[in-house]
């Protein structure tokens, strides 16, 4: 599973999810991607998930990037716990989405592979997503 090696704090604030993505909302490596239309936490584990459902359909042809690193830890208290007595300890590492953040990039397939294989890791994530794919447009404007 996916966490940081190490962290100054162990234990964070919930915080919000307002607003919307201003970095990473654009396809950086890959050729077709994944992306929020609504925010939420995505755990570890549901990354992990994604990840095998891509490579697996894929018949690890093609690369996948993955774009969010869960970087927040959130606690729970032991089932049965009376009120009061602090905070709980860690129970999972979670990335914050936004809408409009890209998720998982993948190139070296055609896009019909990509369009099936984003489709597979969709069902495994908490938030609604979007399928995007490159822009063919070039750059410079000389001809």
């Amino acid at each position: 599973m996916l966490m940081p090696k190490r962290v100054k704090r162990r234990k964070e604030f919930r915080g919000r999810m307002k607003g919307k993505a201003t970095r990473g909302n654009f396809l950086a490596y890959g050729e077709f991607g994944l992306m929020a239309t609504t925010p939420s936490w995505i755990t570890s584990n549901q990354i992990e998930a994604a990840r095998i459902a891509m490579t697996r359909y894929m018949k690890r042809g093609g690369k996948v990037w993955i774009k969010i690193f869960p970087h927040k830890p959130v606690t729970k208290q032991p089932a049965e716990v009376r009120m009061g007595k602090g905070k709980g300890s860690v129970d999972k590492w979670v990335a914050v989405v936004q809408p409009n953040r890209v998720l998982f990039e993948i190139a070296g397939v055609d896009e019909a592979t990509a369009r099936e294989a984003l489709r597979l890791a969709s069902h495994k994530l908490p938030c609604k997503v979007k399928f995007i794919k490159k822009e063919t447009t070039t750059e410079g404007g000389e001809a």
